[in-house]
Order: structure tokens, then sequence, then C-alpha cells
């Protein structure tokens, strides 16, 4: 198994045309296609730090050793 890397791109049919080098022999192969959605983006302005401030409680012994009924399902 062997494997090329080509750049293409999609035109308005949503086709892609490869031209492959002479050194591949014609049969059967499959292909991947990798894109970036354009579409997708974070926009990091509309975060607001400290929105849930204070909605959360943590137990105090959160980072305690969990015993070892909870791990041998006994604690149900």
């Amino acid at each position: 198994m062997q494997a090329i890397e080509l750049s293409a791109e999609i035109d308005k049919n949503r086709q892609i045309h490869l031209q492959l080098p002479n050194s591949v022999n014609a049969h059967k192969v499959k292909v991947i296609v990798i894109y970036e959605d354009e579409q997708v983006s974070i926009d990091k302005k509309n975060r607001t730090l400290g929105l849930h401030k204070g909605m959360i409680e943590m137990s105090d012994d959160f980072d305690e050793p969990l015993p070892d009924s909870f791990w041998l399902g006994n604690d149900a």
C-alpha cells in the first residue's frame, strides 16, 4: 500500500479532478478527502469570564482517593 498527497480544488459542482503521476498504474483505489470547514469558527469575543462563578460547589474531600468499595462495585 502506498500513499500520494495531492492538492485539488472542489468545483462548484462539488467535484474533484485529479491527475495522477505516470508511475501509478490503473486499478481500484480508496480516496480520502480532508478539508477544512470554513463555516465553523469559534468566536472568542462572545466568551464572558466568570459568568457562572459560584454556581458549582466542590466537596472538601474531592482530591481524596475513592474507597475500595467504589472500585469493587459495592457502593451502588
